[in-house]
């Protein structure tokens, strides 16, 4: 009867599921509404939910129940053993490999397709193993936070006090994906996934020098910028004054005070510096996010190609109107968490055409071979002279 219940609550979340903010959100909402539900409930449901979208669009037709089974046969792990409950039959299929596991369900279903997993695959850059990437979202990415300079063994006697389980990897912490640290007194860490702490390992701001993170958001990549050159000078930029009020909090919280902040709307002309004003510029461009949906499969239902056209002339547009604030002879860093051509390669070919840019450096970080997020770099220069 208890299984029954939560399958029928599931149904219900799923149905009032509206796509109009991150699936994260709405569970903490529903959660809210029905504090009757226990942690066994939410764990079951939250489950049951994320692995449902994991699949994309497989089997598109069929019912939200089916199609659930598919799902929980299909994704790597059951921890809750959801198959055994509402599908024992299937139960031997679930240790067997992913080929045998499709195999079996296109005896069931005759249109089960496993490329209908992933959306737009043909827009997915050929730099990639796009076979192992698609797979990756069957896998839920481990939860990953930055050890603060100086802070490792801080940090490690911090996490061995609330019994949670780690893997050092140089600043990088890896955890399992559902752990709750609680917030400790001490400036320790910042959450953040490895493969964006990475990003930050292609340039070398020097002392002194007047550096632009012009997506800044809440100030991610600007914090790594400041722990490895702490002497630089930043101005912070984003067209959200909500987020720049968050960025002026985690700032204060690091002890980050040589900056500045400002409301700027890179989509429209700039008249707020002269040209040739930074010794460097970070750009973390908005984008389908692609490279990041093994975290919000939500999103693989959502996303179309007129959406990855959208995200791929606001990046030109935005970039082509920060370039020309950089010095000569300087950089760029082009970020994207995409995995798509028209968002990367493409971009860069176009900002090449338009000023005559080198192209020191361009690569994929591969994160969905390490269970983390899969992102796009480039660096960039305009030549002097």
């Amino acid at each position: 009867m208890i299984h029954q219940n939560r399958l029928r609550i599931f149904l219900t979340c799923l149905e009032n599921y509206k796509h109009d903010f991150p699936l994260s959100r709405y569970l903490k909402e529903f959660f809210k509404m029905n504090k009757q539900m226990g942690s066994k409930d939410r764990k079951s449901l939250s489950h049951m939910i994320y692995s449902y979208f994991r699949i994309g669009r497989i089997c598109s037709e069929r019912t939200y129940e089916e199609r659930l089974m598919i799902a929980l046969l299909l994704v790597d792990q059951d921890p809750l053993n959801l198959l055994s409950l509402f599908m024992p039959e299937w139960v031997e299929e679930q240790s067997k490999p992913l080929e045998e596991k499709v195999k079996f369900l296109k005896g069931i279903y005759p249109e089960f397709e496993f490329e209908e997993l992933f959306p737009l695959k043909n827009e997915i850059t050929d730099k990639i193993n796009a076979t192992t990437f698609i797979q990756s979202h069957l896998t839920q990415p481990d939860l990953f936070i930055r050890a603060v300079k100086g802070k490792h063994e801080q940090l490690k006697l911090f996490l061995e006090k609330q019994n949670i389980s780690y893997v050092q990897e140089g600043k990088c912490f890896r955890l399992p994906n559902a752990t709750k640290i609680e917030e400790p007194t001490e400036y320790l860490f910042e959450v953040q996934d490895k493969s964006s702490q990475s990003t930050i390992d292609y340039i070398h701001p020097e002392v002194n020098e007047y550096w632009w993170d012009c997506c800044s958001a809440s100030g991610g990549k600007s914090l790594l910028i400041k722990e490895k050159q702490p002497d630089v000078y930043l101005m912070c930029s984003d067209n959200r004054d909500s987020i720049l009020k968050n960025l002026d909090g985690r700032f204060a919280k690091a002890g980050v005070t040589k900056y500045k902040r400002r409301l700027i709307d890179l989509k429209a002309e700039i008249q707020s510096f002269e040209l040739e004003t930074f010794d460097g510029i970070i750009m973390d461009a908005p984008c389908t996010g692609s490279g990041t949906w093994a975290r919000t499969p939500e999103r693989m239902v959502q996303v179309d190609e007129k959406m990855v056209q959208y995200f791929s002339d606001l990046q030109f547009d935005m970039a082509n109107n920060a370039i020309q604030f950089l010095k000569k002879g300087k950089q760029m860093l082009y970020i994207t968490c995409s995995v798509f051509t028209k968002e990367n390669e493409e971009v860069i070919e176009r900002l090449q055409k338009a000023h005559n840019l080198n192209v020191a450096e361009m690569k994929y970080i591969e994160g969905y071979s390490d269970k983390a997020d899969t992102m796009f770099v480039a660096l960039i220069n305009v030549p002097i002279g």
